[in-house]
C-alpha cells in the first residue's frame, strides 16, 4: 500500500511543521515584495514587473506579515527541532524521510531570507 509505513499503520503527514513552514514562506513574500523581493531579482536580471500587484495588496499589511512569517518559519523550526530530537517519527514514515526534513529546511532558509528582505529594505 502506498499509504503505510513499514509496520503497516497509516502514514501520519506531519501537517504542522509543513502548514508553519508554508505559512511563514507565504507572510515573508508578501513583506518582501514591496522592496527587498525586485531588488533582489533586478540584481539577479530577473524582471520584477509582476510583483506591483502584489506589493500593493500587501503595503497595508507588512508589520502583520513580517509577525505572521517570523512566528510561522520560528514555529516551523521549532517542530522540526522537536522532532529530530525525539523518537517522534517512525522509521519509515514521512516526517523521518532525509528528504522531507532537507525540503522543510530549505524551505526555512528561503523564508528566512525572504522575511529579512521584508523587513531591511522597506
Amino acid at each position: 500500500m502506498g499509504n503505510t509505513d513499514v509496520d503497516g499503520a497509516p502514514l501520519k503527514r506531519p501537517t504542522s511543521v509543513t502548514l508553519l513552514t508554508l505559512t511563514g514562506i507565504a507572510a515573508a513574500f508578501g513583506a518582501a515584495a514591496c522592496c527587498g523581493l525586485p531588488l533582489l531579482l533586478a540584481t539577479a536580471g530577473i524582471g520584477s514587473a509582476w510583483l506591483s500587484g502584489v506589493s500593493v495588496m500587501a503595503a497595508p499589511y507588512r508589520v502583520l506579515l513580517l509577525v505572521l512569517g517570523a512566528v510561522g518559519l520560528a514555529g516551523g523550526g521549532v517542530i522540526l527541532l522537536w522532532q529530530s530530537r525525539r523518537a517522534v517519527c517512525k522509521p519509515g514514515s514521512l516526517c523521518a524521510s532525509a528528504a522531507f526534513r532537507g525540503i522543510v529546511i530549505a524551505g526555512l532558509l528561503i523564508g528566512t531570507m525572504l522575511l529579512y528582505l521584508g523587513y531591511a529594505y522597506a
